[in-house]
């Protein structure tokens, strides 16, 4: 349970919001969107919202404080997320001013301290607000699930100094964080990095060389926290360092044409002799794999409750699809085909959300196997949502193959969380390991 004061701080965020929808595109280009866009989105984008459906079935589970969290987390979803996702996947806009907008209400530093305006919620506190938001649009989520993990990072490792210079500015989302780790020739086996960091003797900093790949965020965030060799241990000779956008040597690659989560920019980030000050590492030296890893932990929760999110809203689009779509005489929900099928999408889901909720606990409790739970909620719950996706759009028809239908974004932007925060494969490498230990 977090203090009463961090309740009321969430819930008077409420009265503040605003309903301005500003954003910044990826491309060096700034654009905004056009102030009609709300009345201009088609009435097939809003599938699956107008009614504000958000499974109930699960309340009894919830704290009371959890079920405000969700209504807090729906509403802001369903209004400045919904009617505007399509066109920031469309355009590829990342939607900066929204996410400071979410910063006003908690969400841009869930899992820290107060002092430093965190939220300070527990796992499964955040497990349930992410799944609310990824309702509305999984890609943006994800992002937010990125840099709370950035945030968290520098919460627990970082100095006072540190927490106090740079927290206050990431938690209101005034500064965006990108976490870096993934390099494009260290990718699952991450101990085998090779980004170095050679400290300069008697010089106060470290010479930071290498590249790191995939960054969400990557050109946009301000901050880039990279994992960099200060050692020749492999697992002990990794270091965590915060660099700064500006610092001489940092560049970064184009953005990435991808598939899904195409409102949030995807780069490499290249470090070219970036003289970085000591007071930037964060943690000691060589405790930077450790602190990476445990971070996943962490985000695998996020990523597979923005993943619920995402596929919980392919259900509710689905069931009103098969409500007014008729063949052969009838609706398509009469066919007791249609039933089955949806009775196996929401019956997986709510494993999925279980399974995540149970995760979640384990790693707030500090249980010895929470990382194989987590683990096994990762893979269950991104396998089984982007499933469920596939089974929405097939529903649909030819219909779901339509950009003017949204299942066929949640389907892209659901595939890559099977990949992100460790591949599934990993994660069954993680649980089998935890196995053999018993």
């Amino acid at each position: 349970m977090f203090s009463s004061c961090t309740r009321r701080w969430l819930m008077s965020a409420a009265a503040k919001r605003t309903h301005e929808c500003c954003c910044f595109p990826i491309k060096i280009q700034r654009a905004s969107l056009s102030s009609s866009a709300e009345e201009s989105t088609p009435l097939s984008q809003l599938q699956g919202c107008s009614k504000g459906k958000l499974l109930e079935w699960d309340k009894h589970r919830l704290t009371p404080d959890q079920l405000n969290f969700r209504t807090l987390a729906s509403d802001f979803s369903k209004r400045e997320f919904v009617p505007f996702a399509s066109e920031w996947d469309q355009r590829e806009y990342f939607p900066v001013e929204v996410l400071r907008k979410a910063a006003s209400l908690g969400f841009g530093g869930l899992f820290c301290s107060q002092d430093v305006g965190g939220s300070e919620l527990s796992r499964a506190d955040g497990a349930v607000i992410f799944e609310a938001l990824a309702y509305g649009d999984v890609s943006t989520t994800a992002y937010l699930s990125v840099h709370n993990m950035c945030c968290s990072i520098i919460d627990r490792y970082g100095t006072e100094d540190q927490r106090k210079l740079w927290l206050p500015q990431l938690t209101r989302m005034d500064l965006l964080a990108s976490y870096c780790l993934t390099e494009p020739c260290s990718g699952s086996d991450a101990a085998s990095l090779q980004t170095s960091a050679k400290q300069v003797a008697g010089s106060g900093e470290y010479i930071l060389n290498g590249t790191k790949a995939f960054i969400s965020g990557g050109g946009a965030s301000d901050f880039y926290l990279v994992m960099a060799r200060t050692g020749v241990h492999k697992t002990k000779g990794i270091s965590c360092f915060l660099l700064e956008k500006g610092m001489r040597g940092l560049s970064f690659g184009c953005p990435e044409n991808k598939l899904g989560w195409r409102c949030q920019p995807t780069t490499t980030v290249i470090m070219e002799d970036v003289r970085v000050p000591a007071t930037n590492l964060v943690g000691s030296e060589g405790l930077g794999l450790s602190i990476a890893l445990g971070a996943l932990d962490g985000g695998r929760i996020n990523i597979a409750a923005c993943s619920v999110g995402g596929a919980q809203f392919c259900i509710d689009a689905t069931q009103e699809y098969v409500q007014t779509r008729k063949q052969f005489g009838k609706a398509l929900l009469d066919f007791q085909n249609t039933q089955f099928k949806l009775a196996d999408m929401l019956t997986t889901v709510h494993a999925s959300r279980l399974m995540v909720a149970h995760a979640a606990s384990a790693l707030d409790a500090k249980d010895p196997g929470a990382t194989a739970s987590v683990a096994m909620a990762k893979r269950f719950a991104t396998d089984a949502s982007y499933n469920v996706s596939n089974d929405a759009l097939q529903l649909h028809g030819g219909y779901g193959y339509l950009k003017d239908y949204p299942v066929e974004r949640y389907l892209r932007d659901l595939r890559v969380c099977t990949i992100v925060e460790g591949t599934n494969e990993i994660m069954r490498m993680v649980i089998t390991k935890q196995m053999m230990k018993t």
